[in-house]
């Protein structure tokens, strides 16, 4: 979603707030502005549809001096991608500046009332009705900036984080946050705005984590001060981040995407650190033992998430149903919160979302805490709005994630998915002995394989080229492969603009294979484990249609590799492991497919790193 960076200090603010949105370009978006009070005490607002690199284009023979700013990268939401749309926007007046993260949902209805009262606006957003009304209410009510945004915000209905710069106050940031995230950089003698942290961790590593209604007045030479809707002040804590600069750029991989499949092995690694003991012998998630009789006395869990977590949740659901012998139920967020669900008080409802802000996502886990379930949060980013609403939750520690199209938090998600089954299992006793330690052993070797499957890259790289003509793909699992299959699909839809389905394998009768001939291939997750025979019968099935077959096959396995035009072998592990190991394929599948069709890997068109609106 759209990315806010901030700046007030003692040093130049153009160069910082230009780092700030590169390192914000992952998130997705159409625009991107800058608005300065310059030396000369002017207000300016500098904006362009594009890239940062075009804002930079388009500001190089402008005043960009000044030591207080606020930039934007727009991800469209009202109104089209256009130099007129992006922010900033200014107030009727000119002499306040505001951009704006989320969407303001009664928006007409202000709108409507501010024309009536004489304002024009030249944008179609909602961003600029808003601070229309914040100039506004500081004229009616002869108040300063921060009382306006404050009372101008008890009037919005929806979703907003906003930094608010006026020319007459030269000094100060006024900014809030509700449903979207906001994260202010304590420095020496200055202050950072961000949507996330990554723009703010080259400066400081001190942060706030701004809370839902709560309005903060950042002033040159002053501590920060923050106060709710009804002008409460409320005290904060300062946070240490722990994510590094390193982790924010290539590393020598010519796209982020490519990076982060290539971390993965280590990613687990860190995902099972202090989870697994030494010995390989044992289980510990503290989440779910401090809480464990919410667990054993769980009639089922309830996963909601989005996207690809909502495919690492039906992963976990087949996990948790064979190792815990708990019913699951996997929903979509989006649908979850708006049908009016059945939850009930001894309920575990485990929301998961990489980012810790996705919007659906988070307002399922409210509604859950509304209807008295336990809420057990699964996310990456520390001090998001997810780990801070939950009763109890595990950190998957992926790292940042820069790339678009999430690949090695999708795999740190179901690590901890695959550790909270096998704790449970221990905690109720539903595996013997010997059965829980081979498979946390096996869970502990998953690193080593996950390097080994990876060497198979220059071959995949070397036949992704011959597909660039495919307009469809069929991806088909059975059991735990078929959300590896949906997973595998969307992959490619993402970044290559393909259209793909994922199916169970054995539904292709039941329609999709009419679809089936020389011009669809086909993917296959085949390993040697379960109705491996069933899959076989698949795969004869394409064939004899002239269908093109690619699977995904346990090492030594000659029977399916001498039936498929393609194979790629990942080493033996447990039915339940297989995910994490037939992920890898299809994810570099997806990526040199789109890097031969020439896409955009990392920053996919249309799509947004994290879902903040509805």
């Amino acid at each position: 979603m759209c990315g806010i960076v901030g700046y007030i200090g003692n040093k130049q603010a153009y160069p910082i707030l230009i780092k700030g949105l590169q390192r914000l370009e992952y998130r997705g978006y159409d625009s991107a502005g800058v608005a300065l009070i310059t030396d000369q005490n002017e207000l300016v607002v500098y904006k362009t549809r594009g890239k940062v690199s075009d804002l930079e284009h388009f500001s190089t023979s402008k005043d960009t001096s000044g030591t207080v700013g606020i930039a934007h990268t727009r991800w469209a939401t009202h109104g089209e991608p256009n130099d007129v749309n992006a922010h900033p926007h200014y107030s009727q007046s000119e002499s306040i500046a505001m951009i704006h993260n989320g969407i303001i949902e009664n928006y007409a209805v202000l709108k409507a009332d501010l024309m009536a009262r004489g304002f024009t606006f030249k944008s179609n957003t909602d961003t600029e009705v808003l601070v229309q009304l914040i100039e506004f209410v500081r004229q009616t009510n002869e108040v300063d900036l921060f009382h306006a945004v404050q009372l101008a915000l008890t009037q919005v209905i929806g979703a907003y984080a906003i930094a608010v710069v006026e020319k007459n106050n030269p000094d100060t940031i006024v900014a809030a946050r509700k449903s979207s995230p906001l994260v202010v950089g304590i420095g020496d003698d200055e202050f950072f705005l961000g949507s996330d942290a990554s723009p703010i961790i080259e400066f400081t590593d001190r942060v706030i984590y701004l809370e839902d209604d709560e309005v903060v007045r950042l002033q040159r030479g002053k501590e920060p001060r923050i106060f709710n809707l009804n002008n409460v002040e409320k005290s904060h804590e300062i946070i240490k981040l722990e994510m590094s600069l390193s982790q924010l750029e290539k590393g020598g991989y010519p796209h982020f995407m490519l990076k982060e499949i290539f971390e993965q092995p280590n990613t687990i690694r860190e995902c099972m650190r202090g989870r697994i003991n030494v010995d390989h012998t044992s289980v510990a998630m503290s989440g779910i033992i401090d809480n464990k009789e919410k667990f054993l006395n769980a009639e089922r869990i309830i996963i909601a998430a989005c996207g690809t977590s909502w495919h690492a949740g039906l992963i976990g659901e087949y996990l948790i149903e064979e190792f815990a012998r708990i019913p699951v139920e996997v929903e979509y967020a989006s649908e979850f919160r708006y049908r009016n669900p059945i939850v009930h008080k001894g309920d575990v409802v485990i929301v998961i979302s990489q980012s810790g802000e996705t919007a659906d996502t988070l307002a399922a886990a409210e509604l859950a805490k509304s209807k008295g379930a336990f809420v057990y949060g699964i996310c990456n980013v520390v001090g998001s709005s997810i780990p801070r609403m939950t009763h109890s939750g595990s950190y998957t520690h992926a790292g940042p994630e820069i790339g678009v199209a999430s690949t090695k938090a999708f795999t740190a998600q179901v690590t901890v998915l695959s550790l909270i089954a096998l704790t449970i299992a221990k905690e109720k006793g539903t595996m013997p002995k010997e059965v829980f330690e081979r498979y946390v052993a096996e869970l502990a070797s998953i690193p080593d394989k996950m390097e080994e499957t990876l060497q198979v890259s220059p071959y995949i790289e070397k036949f992704s080229r011959i597909f660039t003509y495919a307009k469809n793909f069929l991806y088909l699992g059975r059991g735990y492969n078929y959300p590896v299959a949906l997973e595998g699909a969307l992959k490619l839809k993402e970044i290559s603009y393909i259209h793909a389905e994922g199916y169970p394998a054995a539904e292709m009768k039941h329609g999709p294979i009419a679809l089936i001939d020389q011009e669809m291939p086909t993917v296959v997750i085949a390993p040697n484990k379960g109705h491996y025979e069933k899959v076989v019968s698949n795969i004869q099935e394409i064939k004899a249609r002239k269908g093109r077959v690619v699977a995904i096959i346990t090492k030594g396995d000659t029977v399916i590799r001498d039936m498929a035009d393609f194979y790629i072998e990942i080493p033996e592990t447990e039915e339940g492991f297989v995910p994490l190991l037939a992920a890898l394929p299809l994810q570099l599948m997806a990526y040199y497919i789109a890097i031969v069709k020439g896409c955009d890997v990392d920053q996919p068109r249309n799509l947004a790193k994290s879902v903040t609106v509805e």
